[in-house]
């Protein structure tokens, strides 16, 4: 009798402890004791076959940058009459967000086509309000990478600086907080970990790999090289 009580009693202790384990891996408990359970990555929308985060590959100029989200701020600089600063929250709060899939392509010859997720730059620029003078925007990155484009093709296109990707928070590798989707663009254009946009008249100015020998304007129906 007591040998069958041990089994037993042994018995519901390991199933117990297997479904505190499968709990633990697949979701937290909120404050009102609901399991949350992890964001999924989708890989189609509205029909369209989608690439995963991960078919990305690794080319920035130092690695994945990876950036503390309650420090982080966003900064609109240079020729605009109220420049200003937001932390995250006040980014992904103050504005609207879309939705839009757009394909990245890559001179090294790969692409992914993905379903991006953010704030239009024309909003941003809009409540900094440019100045008369201003003709190009010049987009910072937390690792020192640059790059510009025309004023026009920012406010006369619905340009989308996004923080998710296939339906996820952009990862570390990716980009967080901020990647431009540079439509029509080649991917050198599309600037990871935005930290500041300025407006600037220095149309000629050249940013990380145009200084290099790389197309200023970048369009993807043209060669990438000067």
């Amino acid at each position: 009798m007591r040998k069958r009580v041990f089994i037993a009693v042994a018995v519901a202790v390991t199933f117990s402890i297997v479904l505190i384990s499968i709990n633990s891996c697949t979701s937290d408990t909120g404050l009102d004791g609901t399991n949350e359970l992890e964001p999924q990555e989708i890989r189609e929308y509205q029909g369209e076959n989608l690439s995963s985060v991960n078919d990305f590959r690794e080319n920035s100029i130092k690695g994945p940058q990876y950036i503390d989200e309650e420090g982080y701020q966003l900064e609109i600089i240079g020729l605009v009459e109220n420049p200003r600063t937001y932390s995250y929250d006040e980014v992904i709060s103050s504005y609207q967000n879309y939705k839009k899939v757009v394909t990245l392509n890559c001179v090294e010859g790969w692409d992914a086509t993905i379903l991006w997720e953010g704030l239009l730059v024309r909003d941003l620029l809009e409540k900094a309000v440019p100045l008369s003078d201003a003709n190009t925007i010049i987009f910072h990155a937390y690792d020192g990478y640059t790059t510009s484009f025309p004023i026009d093709y920012i406010m006369d296109n619905d340009i989308i600086m996004a923080y998710k990707m296939n339906d996820i928070t952009l990862p570390s590798e990716r980009g967080f907080p901020f990647q431009l989707v540079a439509e029509s663009k080649w991917g050198y254009k599309w600037i990871k970990w935005i930290t500041r946009i300025e407006l600037s008249d220095d149309e000629d100015y050249e940013g990380f790999w145009e200084s290099r020998g790389f197309s200023n304007s970048g369009d993807l129906d043209k060669g990438f090289f000067d």
